[in-house]
């Protein structure tokens, strides 16, 4: 999936958990067209409510490949007026000589736990390879992962503060920005973190 496609994505995630019934029409049209897996199917059934449900959805369909986003409009059709908000948006999206800027005096700073924590709940399903980026072992990522099994916000943010930990006075913002944009992560999502 293209950037723009995840950011625009990201960006309506709570607008679209709130509008979309996933279970009915969404779903099965992605599996058919082998968007979804069947144990994706599952994981999103799974979840309790219709709004879980279609933020498990958000969450895995940027990991489906390139045709994921434009079969996901295609599975819209009982919601048009999402499908017209998702286009417009991307219409409207900042190409990359736009890309958001840091001031070079935070880049040499390191996080504060405040910025960590916010940046943690926005990062997505690139989470892991963000922390790898950074020089967390698969081991540690693992540990991450098993430590925090039903909170992926506490996960993230318990490999963030290893790595700040780790690293000392080398972790500043600078080396979490090359990493972030290393994963594919829009540099809006660490500037969102920053406000």
């Amino acid at each position: 999936m293209e950037r723009a496609h995840r950011a625009v994505l990201r960006k309506l995630r709570v607008e679209m958990s709130d509008q979309l019934l996933v279970s009915d029409t969404i779903v099965p049209f992605l599996y058919q067209e082998d968007i979804l897996t069947d144990a994706q199917v599952e994981e999103i059934e799974n979840q309790v409510t219709n709004r879980q449900k279609t933020l498990k959805l958000l969450e895995i369909l940027p990991t489906r490949g390139p045709r994921a986003f434009r079969t996901f409009l295609r599975a819209l059709q009982d919601f048009s007026w999402v499908r017209d908000r998702l286009l417009l948006e991307l219409q409207a999206a900042p190409g990359p000589a736009e890309d958001c800027w840091i001031p070079d005096s935070d880049l040499q700073r390191i996080p504060t736990d405040r910025e960590l924590s916010r940046l943690a709940s926005r990062l997505g399903t690139e989470w892991e390879v963000v922390l790898m980026d950074l020089g967390l072992s698969a081991e540690a990522v693992f540990r991450c992962r098993s430590d925090h099994t039903l909170s992926t916000h506490s996960a993230v943010l318990a490999g963030l503060v290893q790595w700040r930990r780790a690293e000392g006075k080398k972790a500043t913002l600078d080396w979490l920005q090359r990493s972030l944009q290393g994963a594919g992560v829009h540099p809006s999502v660490l500037q969102d973190a920053l406000a």
